[in-house]
This record gives structure tokens, sequence and C-alpha cells, in this order.
């Protein structure tokens, strides 16, 4: 059944297949046109309403009192966490809290911090594009994505590098949905995996509270003034390796697929390779690795026109506000050189924009300088396969051949 064949009461856009196959978007077109503050009733993830407009996700995103994103009152997924098991960090935190907890971290990516880490992806992305084989068939996203990003995860915890991949195992574990029918299929099974991610972040973190303050993510964690229970503290490394993660690596896959299925944009690339700097933020708007964000209402509120009651489930669909027409011109294309190219959502707006928005488009436009340096002829030779998820936009695979 398509988009146009339900009643718009019966549209479900949580649905994780609609995602798996890439035909949410009809969905969301419809609700733009038709119900762009649209509630359903029913989903296996409870009632919600669902905002789908550039303009109304920018108005939900940037009031925080009204539309509140404290896990005790639902946190930051369409997903209701079970009581007790709520993951407490500062993305699920409102102000003041936030701030404090924020500030602790935010430092590593200042701009001098910046400056000093390009090299070193530059030398990561060097040594990951020379190794790869050529005229036979790869899998992009675990040769380039997953390692590239992996890589930089290890950098920024100043983790041992020797066991890098732990740090994706532990943030596929945590963004996973639980119905895919693999071994982790409960919160609690979940949750007693991420717990070997907490013993031997205790063991980093006992070592760096007793030497010197170093900028790494767990020498700030452990240096900070604000004390957090090992729950917090869990959680909090969650929140940093998922989003040190997810926004990276889905972007490197999805952007080489974007090139691919337009190859006059690429062919513009090799052309002008400084269209780079104007492209990175356009393929994270394309991509949209992190599909929405949940809010609850603190107090009755209106959105566009619509009454919406205290207490209520508010997903802002990123995705769909990064395909509206009457915010961005051309949104249903992929356009590498356009005019006004950070007007997106994937980074979200307000006190919670994405933290590491800069470092993710220096690692995007880092990988790109380097491939077109080595003019890299990379041809897609069949479909990717998307991630089952209506939260992280992204590929499991996307089989290429360098020539």
């Amino acid at each position: 059944m398509n988009a146009h064949d339900l009643p718009l009461e019966e549209i479900d856009v949580s649905q994780p297949e609609l995602f798996e196959n890439n035909t949410v978007g009809d969905y969301f077109a419809r609700l733009r046109k038709e119900a762009p503050v649209h509630y359903c009733a029913r989903s296996r993830f409870g009632s919600y309403w669902s905002i789908t407009r550039y303009a109304d996700i920018m108005a939900v995103d940037s009031n925080h009192k009204v539309f509140s994103s404290d896990a005790k009152k639902g946190g930051i997924q369409i997903v209701d966490m079970p009581k007790g098991m709520e993951r407490k960090n500062f993305i699920n935190m409102d102000p003041p809290e936030h701030d404090e907890h924020r500030n602790v971290v935010s430092p590593i990516v200042k701009p001098a911090n910046l400056a000093n880490m390009e090299g070193l992806i530059r030398n990561h992305v060097e040594e990951i594009l020379d190794s790869l084989p050529r005229k036979q068939t790869i899998d992009w996203v675990e040769l380039v994505s997953i390692e590239l990003t992996t890589r930089m995860l290890a950098t920024l915890f100043d983790f041992p590098f020797e066991d890098r991949k732990l740090l994706t195992y532990w943030s596929d574990v945590a963004s996973m949905d639980l119905r895919t029918g693999g071994e982790i299929n409960t919160e609690a099974k979940r949750l007693k995996e991420l717990e070997k991610c907490l013993e031997y972040f205790n063991r980093l973190y006992a070592e760096r509270a007793n030497k010197e303050a170093k900028v790494d993510l767990v020498s700030m964690l452990a240096h900070s003034s604000i004390e957090m229970s090992q729950q917090e503290f869990l959680s909090t490394l969650i929140l940093l390796i998922v989003g040190g993660n997810d926004t990276t690596r889905n972007s490197i896959s999805g952007g080489l697929l974007a090139l691919s299925e337009n190859p006059s944009e690429w062919s513009k690339l090799k052309n002008n390779p400084d269209l780079v700097k104007s492209m990175v933020p356009e393929i994270i708007r394309w991509q949209t690795p992190l599909t929405h964000m949940r809010r609850t209402t603190t107090e009755d509120t209106e959105i566009a026109g619509v009454k919406i009651a205290a207490g209520e489930k508010v997903i802002m669909w990123y995705l769909s506000g990064n395909r509206d027409e009457t915010a961005i011109p051309d949104a249903q294309r992929f356009i590498i050189d356009r005019a006004r190219p950070r007007q997106h959502l994937s980074f979200g707006f307000g006190v919670h924009r994405c933290v590491g928005n800069r470092l993710a488009e220096m690692q995007l436009r880092v990988l790109w300088e380097e491939i077109l340096e080595r003019q890299l002829d990379i041809e897609v030779v069949g479909p990717g396969v998307r991630n089952y998820s209506n939260a992280v936009r992204g590929f499991t695979s996307l089989p290429v051949v360098i020539n």
C-alpha cells in the first residue's frame, strides 16, 4: 500500500520498515502537504505527534521550556524507555542542567582543537584509501565508513587503538532496533552488553583521574566537577560514542551513493574540487543520518494552529524537514553547489544542536579531498543494505569497485 492509499489518520511514519526500504519519503511528503502536524493514535511506540515541516521543527527545537528533552518526561527517542532504564545524559536534559553537563565535553571541538585534529584525520584517510583493494568488489561501509569513524572515536576518547572496534560494536548495540531478530532483543539484554562498555571505561576513568588533565573525552569527564552516577556515566559515554559514530559513518556511505545516483553532480565535483566545501553539508542534509528527535510537551500548546495537550509525545522528523520545498529550494534534489548548503536540520537546532557538527564536516571534507586528489574511480555495483531503524538512517553495507 502506498502513501496515498491510506486514510490520513492511519499513517504511521514510525515503522522501521519504511526507512529500511526507503519509502518513508512519500509519507512525509503527504504529511507536509495535508497534515504537517499529524497525530498517530496507534503505533508500536504508542501515540505520537509528527512535526514534518522545516519551520515548525525549528520552532519546537528552539523552545525547550514547552518541549522537554528530560529523560524522566520521555527523553529524545520515540521509543519509551522502561522505568528505571532511562539513559540520562546532556542530550536528554533541559537547561540549566543540560548546559552544565554539555560544557564538560564541548571544549574538545573548539576551533583550536579541530585545527590540531585535521592532520591526524588526513593521515587516517590516506592510510585507509591507500589500503583499499582495486578492481574487486569491497564493502565501502566496512572498509571506509566504519574504519574512519572508529579511528576518530578512538582518538577522541584516547581509547586503546587495538581495541577500537569495541567502540563501533557498542554504538551498534546502543542504537539497534530490538526487533531485528538478533540475540539482543530486550532492553535488559542490551543493558547487560553495555555494562561491558562501562567496565572498560571505568578503568580508563580511574587511570585519567590520577593523571594530569588532557584533551580527551575520558579525561574531561574524570576531571569534571560534576558528579555522575554509574548510569549517568554510561549514558554519557553511549551518547558520545553514538554521536561520534552515526552521523559521520552514515554520511560517508550516503554521500558516495548520492554521487553515484547523480552522475552530473559527480562530474561537477571532479571538474571543480573546491565544491567539496559546499558538498559536505549537502551530503549531511541529503542523508539526514539521525531521522528524528522526540520532545514531550510540558503544557498545553499549539503548533501551526493545531492544539496539543501537555504530556504528549512530539516527534520532530528532521528527514522530512530537510525535504521541505517551502524552506529549501529544490529540496528533493542532491545539489553539491547550493547557495546555502548549511540550511538543514541534520544537526538539530537550539541548545541541543550537535556538539560535534564541525568535526563531522571535517572528516567528510578531508575524505573527499583525498579521494579527488587520488582521482579514484569508485563505482557502486549493487544496492546498499539500509538499517532497520526509524532513528539511524544509514547502511549496513554498500558494494563498490575501485578502478
